[in-house]
C-alpha cells in the first residue's frame, strides 16, 4: 500500500486563524508534539513575515529531527533568501514556493499575464533550486484556475526542479468530484507529471475541505496539508485527525496509509486548543468532547452490549483512554511525578524537572488530585514563564461593594522594574481588574475578547483565560492559568501587551 505523507500546516496557516497568536515557546511546544505524532512535513512558518516568524521557524527547524521542517515563501528571491537562513539548519530542509494562478488574482492581485505569472513562477523555482535540495510548488487559487493553463504553468515548474506540485482549493469552492477531476485532468496533461508528488490543500469553507482530500487522494495525491482540530484561514483548514483516521477506519476503501502514531491525536488536539485558545466544538469528529458519549437509550443498550453497534472508532484509538491508575496528589513524591512525566510523552530538560516539581507540589497543596491535564499545564507554563517579561504581576485584590460595583487594586512590577500601584472601579470583578490594569499600562490599551474556560473538572480546576488586545495599534493575544479566575484574568492581560511589546521591539530591530 502507497504512504500518504502528512504535510502539517498548524504552525502556518493555523497560525492565520483571527485572535491567533503563538510566540517562539508555545510554536516550538507544537512542534515537538508534531513530530511526536509522526508528522513528514511540519511548515513551520512564513519566514519573510516577521523577525519573531523567521527566528521561530529557524529554531524549529534546528530542533525537529524525525519530521522535515519547511517555510512558506512568496514567488520573490528576497522570500526565498530569508527561508534558506531560516531553514538550512534542519534535518531535511525544504522549501514551500506559492503564486497565484487564477483569472481573479492574476487580474486583481497581481496584474499579471499569463506569460508573467509563468515566468515569475519559473524564475522562483529556478533560483530556489540553487539552494533546497527539496521544493514544493503552489497554484494559489488552483481550482478557480482555467485547467489548460494550470497544466501549461505545472509542466513549466517540474520542469525548473519542483519536486512536489500543491493543488489548493485556496476558497473551499470545489467539491470532491470537482476536485478529482482536477488531478485526473492534470496526469492526463501534464507530460512530466510522473516526475513529480501531487499534494492537496483545501479550506473548510462550504465544509467539504476533507472530503476534498480524500476525493484528492482517490485521484493521485500523495501528499495532505492539513492542520490539528482544522484551524487556518476562515473556516479552517482540512481536520488532520478526520483524515488520517478515514484512511485508517477505511481501510478497506482507501487503501493508503499514513506513518501517523494514532494515540497522540488526542493530545496534540488538546494541545492546540490550549494554546491557540481556539476550542474543539463539542460535537467536532474523532476529538470532540461529545465524539464518543452517548446519550440516546437505544445507542447506550446497544454499546453496553457490543461497542461497534454505535462506535466506528474506539477512544483507545486516538489515544483518549489512560489505563494507568496512578493518581498523583500532594503525597505524590518526585519519582511518580517523573514517571507521570514520561508516561505524558512531555520532553523536558533534566534541569527543568525540579522548578516543575516545585510548581506541582504547590497546586497539590490545592487540589485534591492532579489531572493529567494539569501536569500538562504546569510544564506549558513553566516553558512560557521564560520568555521576556516588561511588566509582571505581583499582586492583585477585588472587592465587591453593595451596588454590585467592584473595587480592584493591582501591584505590577514595570519595565523599569519600578513598582506600579493602581486602583479602580468596575461594574463587576473583570470590568474592574481590567479597568485598573489598563491605568497601570503606558499606552493605549483595548480588550476585543475575553475567554475563559475550566481545565479539568470539579469546583477546584484551573481557570485558563484568553484574551485578545489592541495595544498601541497592534493587536496581541495572551493567555493566563491559575486557579483563581481573576489571577487568571490578569495573567492574561500582562502576557498579551508583554508580547505586543516584544513583536514592537522586533518589528524596530528589523526596519
Amino acid at each position: 500500500m502507497a504512504k500518504i505523507k502528512i504535510f502539517d500546516t498548524t504552525l502556518r496557516d493555523g497560525e492565520q486563524s483571527p485572535g491567533v497568536n503563538l510566540n517562539l515557546a508555545e510554536k516550538l511546544v507544537i512542534a515537538e508534539q508534531l513530530e511526536k505524532l509522526n508528522v513528514d512535513i511540519i511548515e513551520a512558518g512564513f519566514p519573510a513575515a516577521s523577525k519573531g516568524d523567521f527566528l521561530s521557524v529557524q529554531q524549529i527547524a534546528r530542533t525537529i529531527k524525525n519530521s522535515s521542517v519547511t517555510g512558506l515563501a512568496r514567488a520573490v528571491t528576497s522570500d526565498i533568501d530569508t527561508a534558506w537562513e531560516a531553514l538550512k539548519d534542519g534535518a531535511e530542509p525544504r522549501i514551500h514556493v506559492f503564486l497565484a494562478t487564477s483569472p481573479i488574482h492574476r487580474e486583481y492581485k497581481l496584474k499579471l499575464s499569463k506569460e508573467q505569472v509563468v515566468e515569475r513562477a519559473v524564475a522562483a523555482v529556478q533560483y530556489a533550486a540553487k539552494r533546497f535540495p527539496i521544493i514544493q510548488w503552489s497554484a494559489e487559487d488552483a481550482c478557480r484556475t482555467e485547467l489548460p493553463f494550470l497544466a501549461e504553468i505545472i509542466e513549466e515548474v517540474i520542469q525548473a526542479g519542483a519536486q512536489i506540485i500543491n493543488i489548493p482549493d485556496t476558497v473551499g469552492y470545489i467539491t470532491p468530484n470537482e476536485y478529482g477531476e482536477v488531478f485526473q485532468y492534470l496526469k492526463n496533461n501534464v507530460p512530466s507529471i510522473d516526475k513529480v508528488s501531487l499534494s492537496t490543500h483545501c479550506h473548510d469553507d462550504l465544509g467539504m475541505a476533507t472530503a476534498n482530500s480524500l476525493a484528492a487522494i482517490e485521484n493521485g495525491a500523495t501528499q495532505v496539508e492539513c492542520t490539528i482540530n482544522g484551524i487556518g484561514e476562515r473556516a479552517g483548514n482540512a481536520s488532520m485527525e478526520e483524515i488520517v483516521v478515514a484512511l485508517h477506519i477505511r481501510n478497506d476503501h482507501y487503501q493508503e496509509r499514513t506513518r501517523i502514531n494514532l494515540k497522540e491525536i488526542s493530545r496534540s488536539s488538546s494541545l492546540v486548543s490550549e494554546l491557540t485558545g481556539m476550542m474543539v466544538p463539542g460535537n467536532k469528529a474523532i476529538v470532540g468532547r461529545n465524539a464518543f458519549a452517548h446519550e440516546s437509550g437505544i445507542h447506550q443498550d446497544g454499546v453496553l452490549k457490543e461497542k461497534t453497534t454505535y462506535e466506528i472508532i474506539s477512544p483507545e484509538l486516538v489515544g483518549y483512554v489512560n489505563n494507568n491508575n496512578m493518581v498523583l496528589g500532594k503525597h505524590s513524591g518526585s519519582h511518580a511525578f517523573k514517571t507521570k512525566l514520561k508516561e505524558l510523552g512531555l520532553q523536558v530538560k533534566e534541569e527543568d524537572v525540579k522548578d516543575l516539581f516545585v510548581a506541582f507540589k504547590d497546586l497539590a497543596d490545592h487540589k485534591k488530585e492532579i489531572s493529567d491535564e494539569d501536569i500538562i499545564a504546569i510544564v506549558l507554563e513553566n516553558k512560557l514563564a521564560k520568555e521576556e517579561k516588561y511588566y509582571e504581576l505581583v499582586e492583585v485584590k477585588v472587592q465587591h461593594k453593595n451596588d454590585n460595583e467592584a473595587d480592584a487594586s493591582v501591584k505590577l512590577s514595570g519595565p523599569k522594574n519600578e513598582l506600579i500601584i493602581q486602583n479602580g472601579t468596575g461594574s463587576g470583578s473583570v470590568e474592574a481588574l481590567y479597568n485598573t490594569l489598563e491605568m497601570s499600562i503606558s499606552g493605549q490599551v483595548t480588550l476585543n475578547d475575553y475567554r475563559i474556560q475550566s481545565l479539568g473538572a470539579g469546583r477546584d480546576a484551573l481557570a485558563q483565560v484568553f484574551v485578545r488586545v489592541q495595544y498601541d495599534q497592534k493587536e496581541s493575544t495572551g493567555r493566563g492559568l491559575d486557579q483563581d479566575v481573576l489571577i487568571a484574568s490578569a495573567k492574561a492581560y500582562i502576557n498579551a501587551i508583554n508580547r505586543a511589546i516584544l513583536a514592537k521591539e522586533q518589528f524596530l530591530e528589523k526596519v
